[in-house]
């Protein structure tokens, strides 16, 4: 049996609802992937469901950076895809990916164009934000970072940390090899994560992170911060 070309991994925490459109999506894809869903311990039936839908379901240490990391472990395609649980993917986004890396075997991976489904200002700003990050080779695990298998255990994989796993994966890539990214079809992401914080804090807070994380500060140490910080914004 021919292994799968592409294994897409998405990892999970309580996400039964979201998690459902997205494997709907990735079942009826025509690129036939692999589809790996690493749970951190949800307790309201996404492994059930990932389960129902075909999906390989593991499981992990709660984080991104762990979980990331086992279900890249686990994989077998040759191109490997991170997907959010909240992502919405287009028609064609696993073709054009399989199109872009089979055109060119200089190109070790990349990421896709992000749009937000909000409808603030701020949404609309976000994504110009991100498109002018992208032309600095800057992107981020909700854009659908992908790269071939083979790239990725040369680079070392996934660090198992609590936060700018995705972005660390990025800046590897981009310092050993050439990147792409698939302006069309995009995909869409939640701005769930902004609501109730103002745009300010959101942009400075990003700011202050990356700060900590390029002198040095332990990752630890970030997402402890981080976290608190999120906490504070948000009305009781």
């Amino acid at each position: 049996m021919k292994e799968p070309v592409i294994s897409v991994i998405v990892p999970v925490l309580n996400e039964v609802q979201r998690l459902s459109m997205l494997l709907n999506r990735l079942a009826t894809d025509p690129e036939k992937p692999e589809i790996l869903v690493v749970d951190g311990g949800s307790h309201d039936g996404s492994q059930e469901i990932a389960q129902a839908m075909g999906a390989r379901v593991l499981t992990a240490f709660r984080g991104r950076g762990q979980q990331l990391a086992a279900g890249a472990d686990a994989a077998r395609g040759e191109i490997l895809l991170f997907l959010h649980a909240d992502t919405v993917m287009s028609k064609g986004c696993l073709t054009a990916l399989h199109d872009v890396l089979g055109a060119n075997n200089d190109v070790i991976g990349g990421n896709f164009r992000l749009l937000f489904d909000g409808q603030r200002r701020f949404d609309r700003w976000l994504e110009g934000f991100y498109a002018w990050l992208r032309s600095k080779g800057i992107y981020y695990g909700d854009s659908g970072i992908f790269l071939r298998a083979c790239h990725y255990r040369e680079l070392g994989g996934i660090r198992r940390i609590p936060i700018m796993e995705d972005f660390d994966l990025a800046m590897r890539m981009e310092a050993t090899g050439t990147t792409v990214c698939i302006d069309d079809p995009p995909l869409v992401t939640s701005s769930r994560r902004f609501n109730g914080r103002h745009p300010i804090t959101i942009f400075f807070g990003w700011l202050f992170v990356h700060l900590l994380f390029y002198l040095g500060v332990p990752p630890d140490r970030i997402a402890h911060i981080y976290d608190n910080e999120r906490c504070r914004e948000r009305p009781a």
